[in-house]
């Protein structure tokens, strides 16, 4: 039997191949960034070596966070470069990652800015030229970027493992912060349509939808409908009435909505109840206590926050002491309490004090989105200075905005949201909410809020509930710690197969620092609550997962503590 040059020399590298994965040689092989391959002609040594890699497990390491691509589709491409998805760039290497006419890559870290274009072998660093080994990819919807590439220029190690199917890469900047000091996402195309809520209180849904179509830019452009969230959100108000952040939290958790403004048009004293959700807001996060640092954060990797402040202007033409009308700043030190709602979408460190009509401390100030229309400040953005007495104490960024088909079903009790707080003086608790499946389904993930930062929190599942001795039978399925308070939903790590008909409790023990009621519940609090339906649900608390009681005779409450589904 015959063989041509080529097969020999294949099967050649093919055994070598194999010696090196399993370490069958004499020594052990040091880590490498480009593993190039002997004397062997790369375009028959490469590809073998990304096949032999792409078959097995591929683990990536950034910053001591592993990823597989048992779940995440990385791959070795035939430059023996790693490709990274895209979608995971912004949390894996806590940057900002956004995609541009469906053709460029910008990613910025620290004071670096990399524009990558569609399958372009060079990219801009700081507006310089550089050419890159594996350009940007889209493949099956999805793109995909070199990871050592990525390194190279954003001050990240990188090595490559050929043994273990390992790469690692961690930041090694000498920057201690990954922002930089004057952001605006104005110069990003990141910032939604300037609206005006006229003469209606309705500011704080304008700061929720306005918010949430910035963290969507660029890639995708909504407007959504602030009439629909205004008057179909449970709550017992009038457009009339004002409102704040939880309501918000509330209508966008319980997949009321958004809806689409040409869906639902603001202003005409007219809604429509029927509409669904056109996406599903999955996590929102609230950042406490004047953490400049982490809004800025907020604000460079997802998008504008939605902030409170106190307004002493009544409209854009309206004067105030604490607003210079030349500058469009503002700066508020006194003892009211907030009363309008506002987007930051950026700042500046270096912006004078002296722009501001008060004697200040120092410089800095957060660029702002109003709802005023066009007429107000700078096209509608205003600037707030640092020292303003209410700007960042109480913040809301949507970091979990899904589309409408990642679930088949939601269960829930709890349509006005995080009312209160309930709790056994001390910080941990047991909740638990029991639902009946419509249908054969998976039970895949449960939602709750974490009432303070760096919760703790255990999910489990009971099957064929019958009553509160069930709970003594409970399967873990997840498990974890929360940086920040807000909405969660949390994927089990595996699925819960539930048949028709079959009753079942999602069960939730949650402990945060400090606490002495750490569990968001549903209550009539106030003439805002007055519709809250308590005969939607049956949950049920404990204080240490044995003794439980039924939060409907004792409190008179809902808790929040939803699950979902998909079915089988």
């Amino acid at each position: 039997m015959k063989y041509s040059k080529r097969y020999i020399a294949f099967t050649g590298v093919l055994a070598v191949a194999l010696l090196i994965k399993f370490n069958n040689f004499g020594e052990q092989y040091q880590t490498v960034n480009r593993f190039r391959g002997a004397q062997l002609e790369e375009e028959t040594w490469n590809p073998l070596i990304a096949q032999s890699v792409n078959e097995g497990l591929l683990s990536v390491v950034i910053d001591n966070k592993e990823y597989t691509n048992e779940k995440y589709q990385f791959f070795m491409d035939s430059n023996l470069d790693i490709m990274v998805p895209v979608s995971i760039l912004r949390d894996a290497l806590n940057c900002s990652a956004h995609i541009y006419n469906e053709d460029t890559l910008l990613v910025e870290k620290h004071n670096s800015e990399l524009s990558f274009s569609l399958n372009d072998d060079m990219i801009e660093v700081n507006g310089k030229k550089e050419k890159v080994v594996s350009p940007l990819i889209k493949k099956n919807k999805e793109y995909y970027v070199s990871l050592n590439d990525l390194s190279n220029y954003l001050d990240y190690s990188y090595t490559w493992n050929i043994q273990e199917n390992k790469a690692q890469a961690a930041d090694v900047s000498e920057s201690a912060t990954i922002i930089p000091t004057k952001y605006d996402l104005r110069d990003r195309a990141r910032v939604s349509a300037i609206r005006n809520q006229g003469t209606y209180g309705t500011c704080w849904s304008f700061a929720a939808l306005s918010a949430m179509e910035s963290v969507l830019l660029p890639e995708q452009d909504y407007q959504f409908s602030v009439d629909h969230m205004t008057l179909n959100n449970g709550f017992h108000l009038a457009q009339d009435d004002g409102g704040e952040y939880t309501m918000g939290m509330a209508y966008l958790a319980s997949w009321k909505g958004p809806v689409f403004e040409k869906d639902d048009p603001y202003g005409d004293n007219k809604t429509n109840p029927d509409l669904t959700a056109v996406k599903h807001v999955q996590e929102m996060q609230i950042i406490d206590g004047k953490d400049y640092e982490k809004i800025k954060e907020a604000v460079f990797k997802y998008g504008g926050v939605q902030t409170s402040i106190y307004n002493s202007l009544k409209s854009s033409q309206s004067k105030s002491p604490y607003y210079d009308r030349r500058t469009s700043s503002y700066c508020y030190i006194g003892t009211e309490k907030p009363n309008h709602d506002v987007v930051i979408i950026g700042w500046d460190d270096s912006y004078s004090k002296d722009n501001f009509s008060v004697d200040l401390e120092g410089d800095g100030a957060f660029i702002c989105q109003n709802s005023w229309g066009s007429e107000f400040g700078d096209g509608g953005i205003f600037y707030i200075s640092y020292y303003d007495t209410n700007i960042g104490t109480h913040n809301v960024v949507y970091t979990g905005i899904e589309d409408s088909d990642n679930y088949d079903h939601i269960y829930q009790s709890d349509l006005c949201g995080w009312v209160g707080q309930l709790g056994y003086n001390k910080e941990s608790i047991y909740g638990a909410n029991v639902y009946t499946a419509e249908s054969n389904q998976n039970l895949t993930a449960a939602s709750f809020y974490a009432t303070g930062k760096d919760s703790e929190y255990q999910l489990y599942v009971v099957k064929n509930f019958e009553d509160e001795s069930s709970l003594s039978n409970m399967t873990p399925v997840a498990s974890g710690k929360l940086s920040n308070a807000g909405y969660y939903t949390i994927p089990f790590d595996k699925q819960i197969a539930l048949d028709a008909g079959e009753r079942y409790a999602v069960v939730l023990f949650i402990s945060t620092p400090d606490a002495v009621h750490p569990l968001a519940i549903e209550y009539e609090a106030d003439d805002a609550t007055a519709d809250v339906v308590l005969d939607d649900g049956e949950g049920y608390v404990s204080a240490n997962g044995f003794e439980w009681e039924n939060v409907k005779n004792v409190e008179n409450c809902n808790i929040c503590l939803k699950a979902f589904s998909n079915d089988r």
